[in-house]
């Protein structure tokens, strides 16, 4: 935690403040004493002690006064799901706007987290679109770290809410072959630390890192996992018939997460997400969540309505 007076440490912008990760990361840079700026498009709770700025990456215009005296901004926001038209358009254009404004306002770092996932040109649109921006956000003047995430297991995120939907209503799924996919879920806490951690270690600043739990599984596992924490039979048959889109649709009608958001995440089923390069585990060695336990807290923190 610093120790300096709050008024002068730099400031620490939250783009996407409001979101899954935003909301846990705000308040663990509280808590450490780091003086914190919340930007969103609309006004929203933020907790006790951190600043809020109204701001919209596809304005330029509303930049430049979120980004005033700030040293280091973390990159959290996306358009998956939100309105019309094609994401991948909205995030190209809301990374450019912003790197040309971090750049003129002299941002030191940036941390971006994005997705883990094989970078050929098999990547499903959403991952494809994750690694766009982040070359689009490596192309400013500032040092930026990438942080490409497996899928990430926490009350409140998408895949968690369908994975969970999934196996309280579907005692019996019929789904595409890509659900024996491997990947490498990790805890929301672990994503947290790790994104504290890079603020804190200069050695991650300019680098790429991939980041994952300690277990590696299928879907199918995780899914089946899932239930038996919950005391429920799951049987899983797949069937190389069922495409990615076709089976979007049924999730888009049994879950609570957006349709559009659903076929994103489901059509990267295809890609392997799991990590090829361990190299954060020596610079910020972290007590990686087992799968289970973080599901545990996923449910715990859904009985309670808040984060334990």
């Amino acid at each position: 935690m610093l120790s300096m007076d709050i008024t002068d440490q730099p400031i620490i912008l939250v783009t996407g403040a409001s979101g899954f990760i935003g909301r846990r990361l705000v308040s663990e840079l509280l808590h450490r004493g780091y003086r914190v700026r919340c930007m969103d498009r609309r006004p929203v709770d933020c907790p006790d002690g951190a600043e809020q700025v109204l701001a919209d990456l596809l304005q330029p215009e509303s930049l430049k006064p979120a980004l005033a005296e700030v040293h280091t901004a973390y990159y959290l926001v996306h358009s998956m799901g939100q309105g019309k038209g094609d994401f991948a358009d909205k995030d190209r254009q809301a990374a450019r706007n912003f790197t040309v404004a971090a750049d003129a306002a002299g941002i030191k770092r940036v941390i971006y987290l994005g997705g883990l996932g094989e970078t050929g040109d098999n990547l499903s649109h959403h991952l494809a679109s994750r690694l766009e921006v982040a070359h689009i956000l490596q192309t400013g003047s500032f040092s930026t770290t990438f942080l490409r995430a497996a899928v990430i297991i926490g009350y409140g995120g998408a895949s968690y809410e369908m994975v969970h939907s999934l196996v309280q209503r579907l005692p019996i799924m019929i789904t595409p072959r890509w659900v024996s996919t491997r990947n490498q879920p990790i805890a929301v806490a672990d994503v947290i630390a790790y994104l504290v951690g890079c603020l804190e270690e200069p050695k991650t600043a300019g680098e790429t890192f991939d980041i994952g739990g300690p277990e590696i599984m299928t879907y199918k596992e995780m899914m089946e996992r899932f239930a038996a924490l919950e005391g429920k039979r799951l049987w899983i048959i797949p069937v190389p018939v069922l495409t990615p889109k076709l089976s979007s649709y049924w999730v888009g009608l049994v879950t609570p997460v957006k349709s559009a958001i659903a076929i994103a995440l489901i059509e990267g089923l295809k890609n392997e997400v799991i990590c090829r390069d361990n190299r954060i585990r020596e610079l910020l060695p972290i007590r990686l969540t087992p799968y289970d336990d973080a599901i545990r807290t996923a449910l715990a923190e859904q009985d309670t309505g808040g984060v334990l």
